[in-house]
């Protein structure tokens, strides 16, 4: 299926490994032309011939600053933001968790999203196919024991995806947000170790307890995260804004 994406100019952030790269490739793959970052600046070496990169932590502004200078010198302007960073966060009760990881969570998993949105929104506006999408969780639907400052950021990403799309639907800017489940990956495989040890059971048993409140009880693959994305920045997507779209096997609880 030709996805209309040839040509478009698409900044991904944290695209150097997991679901980032995943998003990265799969617009490659469609004729797009992707700026990327990270803080893995090694992973960002490894990427295709034609990414554009430049290592950046999107938490500090003065970092995001220089790499839209970066992105838009290559591209040339802007159709598309994926707001793709994000940490795990601190395991633990509230009252365990230190100050300095909730404000980092908050921080990688929420503002830097408005840190790149601010500075997207008016290259977008230049844009005959403008889109952001968002990277939420399941958790930004559900109550999540024990991983409270990632919960809390990710709910905090709907609200900013929601308010965003009001926003911009004048300037023909759609915004979305993706809602992954259970992700293969390394980072879901910490949190499930993490959540395990804390709860004194095993891996396996921690594993089988998240996969009981869901119907399809798979993991869900970056690719498959990446497909969504790209149909919702294609030209097919054009009247899909404001959507919080979930991509988790339909996951009725988090444990």
């Amino acid at each position: 299926m030709d996805l209309g994406l040839a040509g478009a100019r698409v900044l991904v952030t944290a695209g150097a490994a997991g679901i980032g790269r995943a998003i990265v490739e799969a617009f490659l793959a469609e004729g797009a032309r992707v700026f990327t970052c990270d803080v893995d600046e090694a992973g960002l070496a490894t990427l295709p011939e034609g990414v554009g990169w430049r290592r950046a932590d999107v938490a500090d502004r003065g970092q995001v600053a220089a790499l839209f200078q970066a992105a838009l010198l290559e591209l040339g302007g802007l159709d598309v933001l994926v707001n793709n960073a994000g940490i795990a966060g601190p395991t633990g009760r509230v009252d365990e968790i230190h100050p300095e990881d909730w404000d980092r969570c908050l921080e990688v998993c929420l503002t830097s999203q408005f840190n790149c949105a601010r500075l997207a929104i008016p290259h977008l506006r230049e844009s005959g196919n403008a889109s952001i999408v968002n990277l939420s969780s399941a958790a930004g639907k559900h109550g999540f024991a024990l991983r409270s400052p990632y919960a809390a950021a990710k709910w905090g990403v709907i609200g900013l995806t929601k308010s965003l799309a009001i926003e911009l639907g004048d300037d023909g800017i759609r915004v979305n947000a993706i809602l992954p489940g259970l992700v293969a990956g390394d980072r879901q495989r910490r949190v499930l170790e993490a959540k395990a040890q804390s709860r004194g059971v095993s891996y396996a048993e921690m594993e089988r307890i998240a996969f009981g409140y869901t119907s399809i009880k798979e993991y869900v693959t970056p690719q498959q995260l990446a497909d969504q994305i790209l149909f919702l920045a294609s030209p097919r997507g054009r009247t899909i804004s404001g959507q919080a779209i979930s991509v988790d096997g339909d996951t009725r609880m988090l444990s």
